[in-house]
């Protein structure tokens, strides 16, 4: 078994909502069940965030199907769970977090050597016209590709 990244769960909403400023990897507390469904890829990451309380992380919002074979040992699929982090790096965050407009938020629940990581952005929110200058630039790159396509057949 290598380093190999396996993608879990993406939060696509989440580029195009935020500006990502930094990405930080963290472990996540899961019971067995909810392992097993997330390896299984039920888990949605969409309008999901943390939160930092007394020096500890947790993901709000992330919603994990319950395990189909699972019966009475299946948890709240909406649980808060908690992050695992470095002390200093949990200190780092809430020190970004605590000013104007940055949220942490979970872009993508990934699988590495068995172990089931987060991986959490550090982001700062847009506003309107920054996402439509955003399409406006996807399109624009968008037709060059197709005039290139085009040109070079």
């Amino acid at each position: 078994m290598g380093s190999e990244r396996k993608n879990l769960a993406e939060n696509r909403k989440a580029r195009h909502d935020y500006f990502i400023e930094e990405t930080y990897e963290a472990g996540i507390e899961l019971f067995g069940t909810e392992v097993k469904s997330v390896k299984l890829g039920k888990a949605n990451l969409k309008d999901s965030y943390a939160e930092i309380k007394n020096n500890e992380i947790f993901v709000y919002n992330m919603h994990i199907s319950p395990y189909e074979k699972g019966n009475i040992f299946n948890r709240d699929p909406l649980r808060p769970k908690k992050l695992l982090m470095h002390k200093n790096e949990i200190r780092r965050l809430s020190g970004y977090v605590s000013q104007k407009g940055y949220t942490l938020v979970p872009i993508a629940l990934y699988q590495v050597r068995g172990l089931v990581k987060v991986e959490l952005a550090l982001a700062k929110g847009k506003k309107l016209y920054d996402k439509r200058e955003d399409i406006a630039k996807r399109d624009a790159q968008r037709e060059v590709e197709k005039h290139f396509k085009e040109r070079y057949r």
